[in-house]
């Protein structure tokens, strides 16, 4: 099932979609998401395993590829939107833990994301998609930084960017890591700062 019919949409709106538009971040005249549904209507979740990561880039808004990845019943999910299920690689954004798998909800007006949310972002030409907090900026960049203080934040460019999903929740295997002293220490030292009568 698709959202919008390309054929439909005139020179002069690819050219701005092109160019990094409003058209093109807001994404409601162009943007297609391909979805699939159960026996009863009921739209699925698709499961984006690691394998189909560089599939998944040039797949992403056909119908038949979208139909082709494994199924999963969340239950409680809220109604009225559209999501997926993506996996985490690396530990750029512990305390989620690698080998997490991040539900999503698809994103239709990039407008409307507030500065660091937290966001699967689908990037073309990368055979790759990320796990950021993301802040859509006004320069048509999108800035993508880690939780983890060790990875360096970046941008890219608003037309780089194939899809974004809002984070939702996620799944894990592991406990998170237990509580350091280290941590405690750091918590202490905000609390009291936080007490002083001026700003250090």
């Amino acid at each position: 099932m698709l959202k919008n019919d390309l054929s439909k949409i005139s020179e002069l709106k690819l050219r701005e979609l092109e160019a990094g538009s409003d058209i093109y971040l807001q994404g409601g005249k162009v943007r297609i998401l391909a979805i699939s549904v159960d026996k009863h209507d009921k739209e699925n979740v698709e499961y984006v395993p690691v394998n189909a990561k560089a599939g998944y880039m040039a797949g992403y808004n056909d119908p038949e590829f979208i139909a082709g990845l494994p199924k999963v019943n969340l239950p409680n999910l809220p109604k009225g939107k559209s999501y997926r299920m993506f996996p985490i690689v690396g530990d750029s954004m512990l305390p989620i833990p690698e080998g997490s798998d991040v539900i999503a909800s698809f994103i239709e007006d990039w407008t409307q994301i507030k500065p660091r949310t937290a966001c699967i972002v689908i990037l073309n030409g990368t055979n790759d998609f990320v796990f950021k907090m993301v802040t859509v900026q006004g320069d048509r960049t999108v800035l993508l930084e880690s939780l983890n203080k060790a990875y360096q934040p970046y941008t890219v460019a608003v037309n780089d960017v194939l899809e974004i999903w809002q984070f939702h929740s996620y799944q894990s295997r592991e406990l998170p890591d237990q509580e350091t002293d280290l941590n405690e220490i750091k918590r202490m030292i905000i609390s009291l700062k936080d007490q002083l009568p001026f700003k250090l």
